[in-house]
């Protein structure tokens, strides 16, 4: 299903399935939706609604050549929440999609939302400047967006094993890799590269210390492309109502290598 956003008129795709309270799913930096396939049946199961969005530039929506800082993504959340009129929703977002969620709920308030989970998220500051000594260099920053504009596919080819943690012992099959890298590049090849640069400079510390919710983060100690020691770690320290679950063998992909787990206690999560 379609809709056109309010503030530019892109139109987003998005997914909508059952009854029963309401989890929005918001993929990952270049990801689709369809990520969230080892998700989605789990919570549809045990009688939640679940919806969808492609954010724009990915999946099935559009790939207009503006609109891919954090506000305006945000915002494109909030018209789909509206639109649905969704009521007492939990969000459950992926790595870039983490920043959105805490954006959404700075800008829009906590009304149509109960509780967020978070995966691995790119929150709260990635950037190093003065007074966040351990970010990374913009130097290293603009390199990797050169490397995304230069060989998108190798690029993510080169990282698809440390993806899953598979140096971790992590038991991911080789098709289910391959298969994430062509999800992957399904995404526009301009908004893969301003998505990812909006990711690396923007600064959610105010959003997250200011979080009106219960806050669920699950990352992986491993994780190669969101740190956990940078992200997850730091981002329990600023909100006001915080868990973090770590796990010791989990790449960035812990959504679906260790699925099992982050279904259990995602769930563990909006039940109590």
């Amino acid at each position: 299903m379609f809709f056109t956003t309010p503030t530019d008129g892109t139109t987003l795709a998005y997914e909508d399935y059952g009854t029963g309270t309401p989890i929005v799913f918001i993929a990952g930096w270049s990801l689709p939706t369809d990520m969230w396939e080892r998700q989605v049946p789990f919570f549809l199961a045990h009688g939640y609604r679940c919806v969808l969005l492609d954010r724009r530039g990915h999946g099935r929506s559009d790939r207009p050549s503006s609109g891919y800082d954090v506000d305006t993504r945000a915002d494109d959340l909030a018209a789909l929440l509206e639109l649905l009129d969704l009521r007492d929703a939990i969000l459950v977002a992926h790595s870039g999609g983490g920043g959105e969620v805490v954006r959404y709920l700075a800008r829009h308030g906590a009304d149509r939302v109960s509780r967020i989970a978070l995966l691995g998220a790119a929150i709260p500051f990635m950037l190093q400047t003065e007074d966040n000594p351990i970010g990374v260099p913009i130097e290293l920053v603009e390199a990797t967006l050169e490397e995304l504009r230069d060989n998108r596919a190798q690029w993510l080819a080169d990282r698809a094993q440390g993806y899953y943690a598979t140096h971790m012992g992590t038991k991911v099959a080789p098709a289910l890799i391959e298969n994430e890298v062509r999800r992957s590049l399904s995404c526009s090849p301009y908004a893969a590269v301003e998505t990812q640069r909006a990711m690396a400079t923007t600064d959610h510390r105010a959003d997250v210390a200011a979080l009106p919710v219960p806050l669920l983060l699950l990352h992986g100690v491993p994780d190669q492309s969101i740190p956990i020691e940078l992200s997850s770690r730091r981002t329990v320290e600023l909100a006001p109502d915080a868990v973090l679950k770590e796990y010791p063998d989990a790449g960035h992909g812990l959504y679906q290598s260790h699925s099992v787990q982050v279904n259990a206690d995602i769930l563990e999560f909006i039940k109590a």
